[in-house]
């Protein structure tokens, strides 16, 4: 019996869970010096001044650094024209000095780095760096910097960072009974990681070791090597365990590069770890979108076509901002059968946090502004917000489809993920209860919400390398660039490997996050981890059988074409005497030596799918919002391990619910961040989350052997829609439509006295 499909405890956590954790911050490193940055207090303005002699002449500091010292190049923007397809690049003009030269454009720019003994000295010195500005107009509102009345790099001579245009030759919206429009904002929100970012560095003379808390170790190997003007073979990272990325770490941060600068100029070992307010304030945000949506529709509630303008903020520089309006055109018409669709989208630059990934990257977005839209068109019709969706999804036997804006989905079965969402939560007699609560009154509105969804996983193809070596003992030993961030790879990959090669797991040992033992891949990102390395580690797996054939046919004394392999006993046997067999111990003692293959595989995207239902109540004398249920249905195809498919889910709805009800990172309108602790941001808490309902549903993909999608972002995608659906449910009696995420006890009672004064 396979061991794949059973809810297998994770083999990582004992690690993890007694502090035995390897993180940045655990690798001793004799004579390690630390880092940290003094950085801007203002958003935007020229350095008029900049003394560090008072923080060089403090005992313990090593050396005070400004731009002019480290002489480093300029990190140029995210990706050209022609990379990911529909994408039309970023605007070259726009590149990010590693320090600050002369300008600063958002508080948090770093401007000088310190070096010292230890942390406080460092500290102390930070404190003493004196900077004056010449202070500039900062620009804040995306929707302001559009108009280009103020820039932030004068040499490109506009704020808009990328375009993208798509127009149909007939206008979406004609023919329609009913057109409803909505502008929506999904607003900035922080990744948060356990573990904030950080970085060690040593250097010997010629090779570079970095070790990093990264997503993608081959990635930053590459772009050190690049930008230090070091050979590839003379940088090595090492990134054993990750406390979080989220999307977040998945490129490389000016803060390693100049970890990686310094230990090679100094000559002795430099680690950098940011504090929580340096992360909240530096660390790439995420989201940060400003939508308008129209959809018409006939007067039975079928969807004709849709229009989306999106303003994307990109912050002070180019992270991977000014690619998510690609992935929001892509997923623009959802799980929904919508023919014709228009698109507009401008990236721009404010004088904020940079904009990178974060869980979803650009197709949260989309969903969500799909799913108002459909709220919006059931209460114009008065139909019920599940049935709308259920006359709109696309048929199951319309798959491989091609939609309107060119994704080409899988496989599918939303009507089937719809209806058992619905009858898990016994719909019907939710809303039998909310219609008799309205009857009776009472200071409490119940809301009940729905939200379908559809994204696409593993988005930008890259080939997917990995190495099976079986050793003489029967020990198996899987190489793969693929590290984990909370993902649970150790325990994957070890499952799938045992199940192919009929070994326990519990002689596989998963080797990751080191690029001198793994073969370089894309890591960690757009939940493409088990359609990519976990399907290779099962074509490798089974390529170690294959050339251990002809050996088992030497023992077995027959023809290799008459050996068999029986993965349930982990035998080898001649085809129709099952009885005589070989073991891996036999085979591999005549083998005499390990057995090792090397394997590639380059997926197609993936695109998991699902619907959520959930439930709340609202004070309507203090606007707070209690999540009564939440009713998960993600499909993320063929299900290796429920437990942590469970895990992936709860992470992903706990921040996707965090989004609707509680988190938002808020600027001044000078530029001055408001939320850069967790007394500001609000972060939830297990206390303020709930034991959400988990159904399967498995839809096999058949992009890979394995049937698998992708599953860390689908919980973020389908809760955060579902979550606000139930709130402005049960704000509908009172002639509350719309209201901008999060749904705070504030914004909800303002917006209830406004409604009574009406």
């Amino acid at each position: 019996m396979s061991i794949l499909g059973n809810r297998v405890q994770r083999t990582e956590d004992p690690r993890l869970l007694t502090g035995a954790g390897r993180y940045v911050e655990n690798v001793p490193l004799e004579g390690c010096l630390t880092l940290t940055f003094a950085t801007s207090t203002v958003a935007h303005g020229r350095i008029t001044a900049l003394d560090t002699s008072a923080a060089a002449a403090l005992p313990g500091v090593v050396g005070v650094f400004t731009a002019d010292d480290l002489g480093l190049f300029d990190m140029p923007c995210l990706l050209p024209a022609g990379v990911v397809p529909g994408f039309p690049g970023a605007n070259p003009a726009v590149t990010r000095p590693i320090l600050a030269r002369d300008r600063v454009r958002f508080v948090g720019d770093l401007v000088a780095a310190i070096v010292a003994e230890d942390r406080y000295v460092a500290a102390d010195a930070r404190d003493l760096v004196e900077i004056d500005y010449d202070v500039l107009p900062a620009l804040i509102d995306m929707e302001a910097a559009v108009a280009d009345e103020a820039l932030l790099f004068d040499e490109a001579g506009t704020n808009m960072i990328s375009e993208i245009v798509m127009e149909p030759a007939t206008d979406p919206l004609a023919g329609a009974d009913v057109v409803v429009a909505q502008r929506i904002v999904n607003q900035r929100i922080a990744a948060a990681p356990l573990e904030t970012r950080a970085g060690a560095a040593v250097f010997d003379g010629t090779r570079l070791t970095f070790y990093g808390s990264t997503q993608g170790p081959a990635g930053l190997k590459g772009a050190l090597a690049a930008l230090l003007g070091l050979e590839p073979a003379n940088v090595r990272v090492i990134a054993h365990d990750v406390g979080g990325g989220f999307g977040a770490k998945g490129l490389i941060s000016p803060e390693e590069l100049v970890v990686a600068a310094l230990a090679i100029r100094l000559g002795r070992p430099v680690r950098w770890m940011e504090s929580r307010q340096d992360s909240l304030v530096g660390m790439p945000h995420g989201r940060g979108q400003v939508q308008m949506l129209q959809l018409g529709a006939t007067a039975d509630g079928i969807v004709l076509g849709a229009r989306l303008d999106v303003i994307q903020d990109c912050g002070a520089y180019p992270n991977v901002a000014p690619l998510l309006p690609t992935f929001t055109w892509l997923m623009m018409t959802g799980t929904y059968d919508i023919a014709n669709v228009a698109y507009r989208s401008r990236t721009v630059l404010t004088n904020t946090t940079p904009v990178g990934a974060f869980r979803g990257a650009g197709r949260p977005e989309a969903t969500f502004a799909l799913e108002r839209g459909m709220d919006l068109l059931a209460a114009r019709l008065g139909l019920d917000p599940a049935e709308v969706r259920r006359r709109n999804l696309v048929a199951k036997d319309r798959f491989p489809l091609v939609t309107a804006t060119g994704a080409v989905y899988d496989s599918g079965d939303y009507h089937g993920a719809l209806d058992t969402a619905l009858q898990a939560a016994d719909y019907p007699a939710m809303r039998d209860a909310q219609a008799r609560g309205r009857e009776a009154g009472g200071p409490i509105a119940v809301g009940i919400g729905v939200s379908t969804y559809v994204e696409i996983t593993n988005p930008i193809k890259s080939p997917e390398p990995t190495t099976v070596r079986m050793d003489v003992d029967g020990s198996v030993t899987v190489h793969t660039g693929t590290g984990p961030h909370g993902q649970g790879h150790e325990t994957s990959w070890a499952m799938i490997a045992a199940d192919r090669l009929g070994v326990p797991m519990t002689s596989v040992t998963v080797v990751y996050g080191d690029t001198d033992a793994t073969p370089a891949a894309a890591g960690t990102g757009g939940s493409r981890s088990l359609q990519t390395a976990g399907a290779v580690v099962a074509i490798a797996s089974e390529q170690v059988v294959d050339a251990a054939r002809k050996h088992a046919a030497d023992v077995l004394e027959a023809a290799v074409d008459d050996v068999e392999f029986d993965k349930d006993r982990g035998v080898f046997h001649v085809a129709g005497s099952p009885a005589v067999s070989a073991g891996w111990d036999r085979v591999m003692a005549s083998v005499g030596e390990p057995l090792r293959e090397d394997a590639v595989f380059e997926a197609g995207p993936s695109y998991p799918f699902g619907a959520h239902v959930a439930k709340v109540s609202i004070d309507i004398d203090t606007g707070y919002v209690h999540l009564d249920r939440l009713v998960a249905v993600d499909d993320c195809g063929t299900i290796m391990n429920p437990l942590l498919v469970d895990g992936q889910i709860h992470g992903g709805a706990a921040q996707g619910i965090a989004q609707a009800l509680y988190e938002e990172i808020v600027y001044d309108e000078d530029g001055n961040p408001l939320t850069s602790t967790f007394a500001d941001y609000l972060l939830p808490s297990a206390a303020e989350l709930i034991n959400y309902e988990v159904v399967e549903h498995e839809t096999p993909s058949p992009n890979n052997a394995l049937g698998a999608k992708g599953i860390g972002e689908s919980g973020t995608i389908g809760s955060t829609p579902a979550v606000v659906s139930a709130v402005l449910d049960a704000l509908a009696p009172f002639g509350i439509e719309h209201l901008d995420m999060p749904l705070s006890p504030q914004r909800i009672w303002h917006a209830l006295q406004a409604a009574q004064t009406r």
